[in-house]
């Protein structure tokens, strides 16, 4: 038996390459495959009339968490990754009249608001963001950041170290209630509302603990060179800089076991990778379909009410005119509500979505005349059943997402080919067990928040990460999850020792 700890990382997502650059620098031999071509799990790119155009995240916030994994791999994140600080969180229009920039300075923001809506919205904010930010410092000690708890350890851990605060981190009322107790501003509502599909969820079922995300996105919103794929192509270096082996287009057929005890991973073309341990980074439905009947923990299938949402997105090559993009920019149609009860009740996009653009070009210094290069994202049902996206479906979903964007001014001249869409279908095929969704499950619920699984899974030996489980969804908290899981099994090889 091998002196050396061997480890094989499934998936080369942000959970994935950030568990193996921790092992990688603790000495541990680390294997990383990956069935795609590239890293990066959602990250990646899609070319359209020769121009490369990120097709996953857009938004990068918390730089902290990856200057901190590199720090502790003894490099430093900006010598390996440019990133510029946008002025403008984000560009905001309604159909029926009115645009919003919110910005990194806190001043700014008040005055746009003060002029969009009045003082006392303007107040509102001021309050809201108060508030965020203290569910924020509370829940990135006590949650975030370390091994997922349950209810009662949070509650333990809130009266030990916030006493009086604890009101402020329990999951109270829904995010949209909560808005409204800031902003009397219907417009308002929506916009703060909407920061629920970050993770994936409907702003009325989610809790309003998770307004904290508006305060991560105050705290900042980096743009990078090269796009979101630089990120992955960064954390890849790393990893083979020490020492990682990785390995991609290696599809995984069974995690093999003795036991109890994870004793490798065979792929798909016979090979097995001996392992004694395994990090999983994927959908965690479908880490179960790699296991024995008796080691599955998860449903097969995840009800659909229990999904994150999914997203119809068109990657755009075209020229815009009649409204000023800026990077990250938001149209908003009149009835919010209307478009999540269309997604839960009836399992269809409605007529009129709420629609994000991450205009790529922008925030540059030369904004290219002829064409630019555009993500469209409208919010969609998790429904992989391929019948349900037809050509002829997805061609109607963008006529109602072009009207939107026209009653908010803006115009996309494009060819056909240069809209280029991803359908929930395709997520689904992409990320095998997500059925579509992005997010893993829907953040829905008081309790939500704690259903994710943690980063030991029964199987000895067997972890895992990524944005199906806790810490929950999103680029950075990928990453925490990773870093969580390599942490855990640092402690158990310490603690068998």
């Amino acid at each position: 038996m091998s002196s050396v700890h061997r480890t094989v990382v499934i998936g080369a997502g942000m959970g994935g390459l950030a568990a193996a650059i921790d092992l990688a620098r603790t000495g541990h031999e680390v294997t990383v495959v990956e069935r795609a071509a590239q890293p990066g799990g959602k990250i990646h790119q899609q070319t359209v009339a020769g121009l490369s155009i990120d097709a996953g995240p857009t938004v990068f916030t918390m730089p902290w968490v990856f200057e901190s994994l590199f720090a502790d791999a003894g490099q430093r994140f900006d010598q390996r990754v440019s990133a510029t600080p946008c002025e403008i969180l984000a560009r905001h229009a309604w159909t029926d009249g009115g645009r919003l920039d919110l910005f990194h300075d806190h001043a700014r923001s008040m005055a746009a608001i003060s002029a969009f809506a009045g003082d006392a919205e303007a107040k509102g904010f001021a309050r809201w963001c108060n508030d965020s930010e203290r569910r924020f410092d509370i829940m990135s000690q006590r949650f975030m950041t370390c091994d997922k708890p349950s209810l009662p350890t949070l509650i333990a851990r809130l009266l030990k170290y916030h006493g009086s605060d604890l009101l402020h981190a329990l999951p109270l009322p829904s995010l949209w209630r909560m808005t409204q107790r800031y902003f009397t501003d219907p417009r308002l509502q929506q916009l703060f509302a909407r920061y629920a599909t970050y993770v994936g969820s409907n702003p009325m079922l989610t809790p309003s603990t998770l307004m904290l995300i508006s305060h991560v996105e105050q705290l900042g919103v980096w743009r990078l060179k090269g796009g979101m794929q630089s990120l992955a192509s960064a954390l890849e270096r790393l990893a083979k800089d020490l020492g990682s082996t990785l390995h991609y287009q290696s599809e995984v057929r069974a995690i093999t076991t003795t036991g109890n005890t994870v004793s490798g991973v065979e792929l798909d073309n016979g090979e097995v990778l001996p392992a004694d341990s395994v990090v999983f980074n994927g959908d965690h439905v479908a880490l179960e379909q790699l296991l024995r009947k008796d080691q599955r923990n998860a449903r097969q299938q995840r009800p659909f009410g229990q999904r994150g949402l999914s997203a119809l997105t068109w990657c755009v090559s075209g020229k815009t005119s009649g409204f000023e993009l800026d990077y990250h920019n938001v149209f908003f149609a009149a009835d919010y509500r209307a478009e999540f009860e269309a997604i839960a009740q009836h399992q269809v996009i409605s007529a009129t979505p709420t629609v994000y653009i991450c205009a790529q070009d922008r925030g540059t210094s030369e904004i290219p005349v002829d064409r630019e290069r555009l993500l469209v994202l409208i919010n969609a049902p998790a429904l992989a059943d391929p019948t349900r996206w037809s050509a002829q479906a997805i061609a109607d979903l963008r006529g109602r997402t072009e009207q939107v964007l026209e009653h908010c001014g803006l115009h996309i001249s494009a060819g056909e080919t240069e809209w280029v869409a991803t359908s929930p279908a395709d997520w689904g095929e992409r990320f095998p067990g997500s059925d579509g969704s992005l997010y893993g499950a829907a953040s829905h619920g008081t309790r939500a928040i704690f259903s994710r699984p943690g980063a030991r899974h029964s199987t000895r030996g067997l972890y895992l990460a990524g944005g199906s489980v806790h810490p929950g969804p999103g680029v950075p908290m990928a990453a925490l999850s990773g870093r969580i899981a390599a942490q855990a099994l640092l402690t158990d090889i310490a603690r068998s020792k």
